[in-house]
């Protein structure tokens, strides 16, 4: 879903994004963005919003009403060092353009300051792109600084997080959603670190690079309203008559996840195809290219494959508007696609994101939140939407299965699953064959894409006794948790910890969180240690490495969850290495960072016999 480039605000030229952090003090001074340097001039009073802060330079259209902050103006941060001026060429690409291109771009002006403007703060880039969400630009390999303690050997490896972080400023609607992907690296071996960030090299953004600005529109936030919808489908048209692009050479991103199988490194967006990406070993990343595993994979693939360590198999999907809503497929382990299995049972869009599978069976939430065109279309709502009057269900079918006819669906109300954490199977006290399930519930799904900062995420076990079709659920904590993770080695098998991130409100994350989820039948709080980042420290997605990942014998628990933390004061961003088996998850090491990583999504670790 996360399918087309931004479209974007008129006022400002399409502009490299510089590595500045944007945002405004107690006494803001204006911020203009140009090709050449950032300028300091006065302004007037502005208005602020609650979470987070909006970027001055950016104007909204006079529909727009920025809501009133609810927190105390921030103090002045620390600014990280800019990256060099635009080269000559860069310079070029923005003055020597063809006439078509250059009428093309004024259309594309005119539709983003009159016809199709932000006009919801969930798509005005004054919103979305301000504190730790603005962009940055790339860094080659640079050494850190430990600054405290030290990195265990068994972070020998690199941890890479994928986001969002656009090319170019944006000129119109954009969603959190719709950024180039960035990887950021961090390369360990004999306890020093290397920290690089480089976008993903997909068609998109080779081609908008070249053309020096924005040239595809994207479905989150470029089409709002029948007549907005009408001209930038028009300008997509025009573009693609012009030569401008070629959309069979994928227009989507790869900003969402990392997934390592069949001996690659791959960088995924639901949009497109899997990127193949490695890195050097000075710590680099390149962009291999775009992989469609011999003609057997096209359209798309889920960012949230399941990957077997015990067999090495990859297990993945896809889904979209038109029938087959949903198509189930997998790799072998040497990276070979095998035959898609079509869901034709699965009636209607859902915005299927993830799943979760055992070692027996592949489980399908078929939700609430519903994939909506006709009303972003229509209506200028969002392309994804809540349909109160649908039952969730979840859908099981055999792991190995070569079609639709064995799958089945059992309805359980109220249950809308956007990230999945672990499921296994097991006999119940009846003897009957159960599948148990883990994941968070998003209680507020009617904000999903809208308010972010509204939805809670509620983590439940679900039980499905396969045999009388019985669904029963247990709480596992009342805490807005989400973005969950496990010991990989447990994937598909009975885990009993599970870490998860706190959301305070999402997306921002305040900290993170161990839970002991075989206490959840008793009706115990499972939450059994954690930690807060800070005052204004805010991470991510936490990911757990373990300790002796060879070792069967080892505990589930042994290990380290590592995750990149953001402090909004200062303007520094590090890694942190937190120990699992502390009640307090105790930071055994930090790394500062040579320059700020900016929030983002799902990251993966890959140790040195990988790479």
């Amino acid at each position: 879903m996360d399918s087309f480039s931004s479209s974007f605000l008129s006022s400002i030229p399409h502009t490299k994004v510089p590595n500045v952090l944007i945002r405004h003090p107690s006494s803001p001074p204006r911020i203009y963005i140009s090709s050449v340097r950032i300028e300091d001039k006065p302004q007037g009073a502005i208005n602020s919003s609650p979470t987070p802060t909006i970027p001055s330079s950016l104007p909204t259209s006079q529909n727009t009403k920025a809501p009133k902050s609810s927190s105390p103006p921030p103090t002045t941060e620390t600014q990280p060092k800019s990256t060099p001026l635009p080269t000559a060429t860069e310079r070029r690409y923005k003055t020597q353009q063809s006439l078509p291109s250059t009428f093309l771009n004024t259309l594309d002006d005119i539709i983003n300051q009159f016809i199709d403007p932000p006009t919801r703060p969930s798509v005005d880039p004054r919103f979305i792109l301000s504190d730790n969400f603005a962009p940055v630009e790339e860094l080659p390999p640079t050494e850190c600084e430990i600054e405290e303690g030290a990195l265990p050997s068994c972070l020998d490896g690199a941890y890479i997080r994928n986001g969002p972080n656009p090319q170019f400023l944006p000129r119109g609607p954009y969603h959190l959603f719709d950024g180039d992907g960035m990887l950021h690296s961090i390369r360990i071996s004999n306890g020093k670190a290397i920290l690089c960030s480089r976008y993903v090299k997909t068609y998109k953004y080779e081609i908008e690079r070249e053309a020096g600005s924005s040239i595809l529109p994207n479905v989150f936030s470029g089409f709002n309203g029948l007549i907005g919808s009408a001209a930038r489908g028009s300008l997509a048209a025009a573009r693609m008559i012009a030569g401008q692009y070629n959309p069979s050479n994928g227009i989507g991103l790869a900003n969402t996840s990392l997934a390592f199988f069949g001996n690659k490194l791959y960088a995924l967006g639901e949009s497109d195809l899997p990127y193949e990406v490695k890195l050097t070993p000075n710590g680099d990343i390149q962009t291999v290219g775009r992989n469609d595993f011999e003609g057997k994979l096209f359209m798309s693939m889920t960012a949230h494959p399941k990957v077997d360590l015990e067999t090495g198999e990859a297990f993945a999907f896809r889904y979209g508007p038109m029938p087959p809503f949903l198509t189930y497929f997998r790799f072998d382990s040497k990276g070979n696609k095998q035959a898609d299995v079509p869901i034709y049972s699965m009636t209607s869009p859902s915005f299927l994101h993830d799943f979760t599978i055992t070692k027996k069976y592949a489980i399908f939430p078929d939700i609430q939140i519903t994939m909506n065109p006709s009303e972003m279309i229509l209506g200028g709502g969002s392309p994804v939407g809540l349909d109160p009057t649908k039952v969730s269900r979840i859908g099981v079918i055999p792991r190995y299965a070569n079609d639709e006819r064995d799958m089945r669906w059992f309805d359980v109300p109220g249950l809308n699953l956007i990230h999945a954490t672990n499921a296994w199977d097991e006999v119940n006290e009846d003897g009957n064959e159960a599948i148990v399930i883990v994941a968070p519930n998003i209680i507020s799904a009617e904000h999903t894409l809208e308010r972010m900062d509204l939805v809670h995420a509620l983590i439940e076990m679900i039980r499905i006794d396969l045999k009388t079709g019985v669904v029963s659920r247990q709480p596992m904590s009342a805490r807005n948790l989400d973005f969950t993770v496990i010991n990989p080695n447990y994937l598909g098998k009975k885990n009993k910890y599970v870490y998860a991130a706190i959301g305070d409100p999402m997306p921002k994350i305040t900290g993170v969180v161990k839970m002991d989820v075989s206490v959840a039948q008793d009706r115990r709080e499972c939450i059994v240690a954690s930690r807060i980042f800070g005052p204004r420290c805010y991470g991510g997605e936490p990911f757990f490495v373990a300790t002796n990942p060879d070792d069967p014998n080892a505990d589930e628990d042994e290990g380290y969850l590592i995750s990149y933390v953001h402090d909004e004061t200062t303007g520094e961003s590090r890694f942190l290495v937190m120990d699992t088996k502390s009640p307090n998850l105790d930071v055994v090491a930090s790394v500062k960072l040579p320059q700020r990583v900016p929030y983002g999504f799902h990251g993966l670790f890959v140790r040195d016999k990988n790479l």
